[in-house]
């Protein structure tokens, strides 16, 4: 489990496809801290450590993680949100991030205002997703809060704390995110739809 709250960033060195698979070399501030088998969230997506080195560690993502997130477009030089899993004795200061992205959303406008930044995202509503008034989103791997929440489309406020040490700084319009909606707002739809 994960909190949404971005530990630092990585970047991404070294790209190796192998079969349906990818695996990806990334260096951190926190790689010696890593080990194999560790659970950490990329742009919101839980990899598994898969090997560690002296200054990279690598995941791998299997075909299905590729298709529903934006992890195909990553590139050597990408810079991605990095945050290892909660401790248990820890502060919970986002929400609760599962890191299993539900789809694709994509930047539909940027606008700065007064030293901080609006984002306006569009995602595909016929999926069964939903975003509420002042509710939580996880937008690659930040946890964050929807207003101007509508069918298909929502916006962010960004403080310049979080556009400065998060992976928001790169984003252009058009651009694909991944998207966690709120657990507990999944599972009340699916009560409500039965």
């Amino acid at each position: 489990m994960f909190t949404g709250i971005i530990e630092t960033l990585g970047i991404v060195r070294h790209i190796q496809k192998e079969g349906s698979n990818i695996h990806f070399d990334i260096s951190c501030p926190i790689t010696s801290e890593l080990s194999i088998d560790q659970s950490v969230a990329h742009n919101g997506v839980c990899l598994t450590v898969v090997a560690v080195g002296s200054a990279t560690y690598r995941v791998t993502a299997i075909d299905e993680t590729l298709q529903k997130t934006n992890l195909a477009s990553w590139k050597e030089g990408s810079k991605v949100n990095i945050e290892r899993c909660m401790l248990a004795n820890g502060r919970f200061d986002g929400h609760v991030v599962q890191g299993h992205v539900d789809q694709l959303g994509y930047v539909s406008q940027i606008s700065e205002v007064d030293g901080s930044w609006l984002f306006d995202f569009n995602y595909d509503a016929t999926l069964g997703n939903v975003t509420v008034e002042k509710g939580s989103i996880c937008i690659n791997g930040t946890s964050l809060t929807c207003f101007k929440a509508q069918e298909g489309s929502f916006r962010v406020a960004i403080i310049p704390y979080t556009y400065q040490n998060t992976n928001f700084n790169q984003l252009q319009v058009g651009d694909a995110v991944n998207l966690e909606f709120d657990i507990i707002g999944k599972y009340v739809q699916r009560l409500l739809n039965r």
